[in-house]
């Protein structure tokens, strides 16, 4: 190798350049799934804890009339489930709200329940990313013993 000098291109630095720009796409699209699932699984809480609240509100009543329309400090278990979802900022398309009064035909003495199913069709389409959803459906259901030794009717 007398006198003979090997040079490399100068492409050593342009498969940096071609590497960043093919990965940041990648990247992107993987931070931006990260967040929508993230979103999914926050809001997934905020479902279950409106139902857990609506739930409980709910039992607090003398009777399944009351549950349905007013129980304690004049909230109704609907009402419960909507302010969880208001106080958590979580934004739905639609909210549905069933409470599930049937416990209260039971005797009292004998063990009995009242539940609440929260469904909430969350946004989605704000994140702008191709092949997710619009929407999501999150649906939780909760079960509160009613107290048995109150009456109930």
């Amino acid at each position: 190798m007398s006198g003979r000098v090997r040079r490399w291109g100068g492409s050593a630095g342009s498969v940096s350049v071609e590497f960043a720009a093919a990965a940041g796409p990648v990247l992107l699209a993987t931070i931006a799934v990260m967040i929508a699932a993230g979103r999914i699984v926050l809001a997934d809480h905020v479902v279950t804890d409106a139902a857990t609240a609506a739930a409980r509100t709910a039992s607090l009543a003398r009777t399944a009339s009351l549950a349905r329309t007013a129980t304690h400090a004049h909230h109704t278990a609907t009402t419960t489930a909507h302010r969880v979802l208001t106080e958590q900022q979580l934004h739905c398309r639609s909210i549905t709200i069933t409470i599930d009064t049937s416990g209260f035909t039971a005797p009292p003495g004998l063990p009995a329940t009242v539940s609440a199913t929260v469904t909430c069709v969350a946004e989605l389409s704000d994140l702008a990313l191709p092949g997710l959803p619009g929407t999501r459906i999150l649906r939780d259901t909760f079960t509160s013993p009613l107290d048995p030794f109150r009456g109930r009717t």
